[in-house]
């Protein structure tokens, strides 16, 4: 079983992997979040975004391979087709990265996607700006405080449109405006139940 949960920034990723992962007796494999970029692209999102997304892929790439290679049971927060589909044309879109790196970008992560197995089942941890911004100053990461709402919203934009149209695989959409997972026993029971109907199909 290959879980992965994709979402937006502050969706609620990492506490649902770990959740899962206790429930199903899988082993979580996390962001990595040390992007040795990220503080200098949310000051100067058009200087380093490009370093910014090939740290990203070349650090995704590295996690799925060494993960899927361990076999068992896997949860995996984030995936390396966010990284393209949702930030990486996110980014070029708002003119925050040149045709010329974007074009760049997509050549790798197309030839490096060949390389790794498809997810199971992929979560989308859905959720409105408001609920992303409450939950991510409740965590209260430095570098994410100076984050615009509208970049935000953009993402929202793309994850959508990226979940309905491009994305080729089972789906389960989490509606986290009405589902509190963390702090709710009966919220967490109702995803392992919409899981466990989605993989026995």
């Amino acid at each position: 079983m290959y879980i992965a949960i994709a979402g937006n920034i502050g969706s609620g990723k990492t506490s649902l992997t770990e959740i899962l992962a206790e429930r199903f007796g899988a082993v979580a494999h996390y962001e990595n979040v040390d992007n040795p970029y990220i503080s200098d692209f949310y000051e100067d999102m058009n200087r380093w975004s490009f370093h910014l997304q090939i740290s990203f892929l070349g650090s995704r790439i590295e996690q799925s391979i060494k993960a899927l290679g361990l076999g068992g049971d896997l949860i995996q927060d984030r995936t390396i087709y966010e990284d393209a589909y949702i930030f990486a044309q996110n980014l070029y879109e708002m003119g925050l990265m040149t045709s010329r790196d974007f074009d760049t970008y997509m050549n790798i992560f197309k030839q490096s996607t060949g390389l790794i197995q498809k997810p199971d089942l992929l979560i989308y941890l859905k959720a409105s700006v408001p609920t992303l911004i409450e939950q991510i100053y409740r965590r209260g990461r430095s570098y994410e405080m100076s984050i615009d709402r509208s970049y935000l919203e953009r993402l929202n934009s793309k994850y959508q449109e990226w979940v309905e149209n491009i994305y080729e695989g089972e789906v389960l959409v989490v509606d986290i405006d009405n589902c509190d997972f963390v702090n709710n026993p009966a919220d967490a029971d109702k995803i392992i139940e919409q899981i466990n109907q989605k993989l026995s199909r």
